[in-house]
């Protein structure tokens, strides 16, 4: 079974430049600057609770929005998760909770099968969230979830403060995530899947 489970992933378009670092099996340590404060919030968060050691460095043209940049740092953090991963020999696979934060409640599901799906029920209360617009919280998970090639199901069943939305969405994919890619002894070198693959 691999002992190492790290990756790095640089993207460079004309819209953004990003980097990013990461350790599967880290202590939740984290790096961010994507010049974006609310998404580097997000990000830590997400570092802090799945325990993945985290690298992110990001420039893009916030002068024309923050969507590019949101994007392409989902693109590439879900690339580096996949490459992480390898074949995704020996882990667990699946990762689901409910994920409680203040009055808010989000359901966070993962399957990291290889088939790339989002589905997300998420509704804000206003348009944005600090320094971010809450339609690119969607744009984010899609990104991350396609480059990942994983099954993310989101939704949130009631919740009032836009803030504690989007935490409980970040945090619940950090918690399933860390179910999901840990390592199951029992597993050994296996793939879990009959079908012996794991990979699009």
């Amino acid at each position: 079974m691999t002992t190492t489970r790290r990756a790095e992933v640089r993207r460079e378009t004309g819209e953004t430049r990003v980097r990013i670092g990461l350790d599967l099996d880290g202590v939740g340590a984290a790096r961010v600057a994507t010049g974006i404060g609310f998404l580097d919030h997000m990000l830590e968060l997400l570092a802090r609770h799945s325990l993945i050691d985290l690298e992110v460095e990001a420039e893009g043209d916030l002068h024309v929005d923050r969507h590019h940049t949101t994007e392409d740092v989902g693109i590439v953090l879900g690339q580096a998760v996949a490459s992480a991963l390898g074949d995704r020999r020996g882990i667990v696979r699946y990762g689901s909770i409910d994920l409680p934060m203040d009055e808010t409640l989000t359901r966070v599901s993962v399957d990291v099968s290889g088939r790339p799906m989002l589905v997300w029920r998420v509704d804000f209360p206003g348009a944005s969230v600090g320094d971010m617009e809450c339609e690119l919280f969607r744009e984010w998970f899609q990104a991350f979830t396609q480059n990942a090639g994983i099954t993310l199901h989101v939704e949130t069943f009631y919740g009032d403060n836009g803030h504690h939305i989007a935490e409980s969405c970040y945090k619940g994919l950090a918690r399933a995530l860390r179910q999901a890619l840990a390592l199951d002894p029992r597993e050994a070198d296996r793939i879990p899947s009959t079908k012996g693959s794991l990979t699009a």
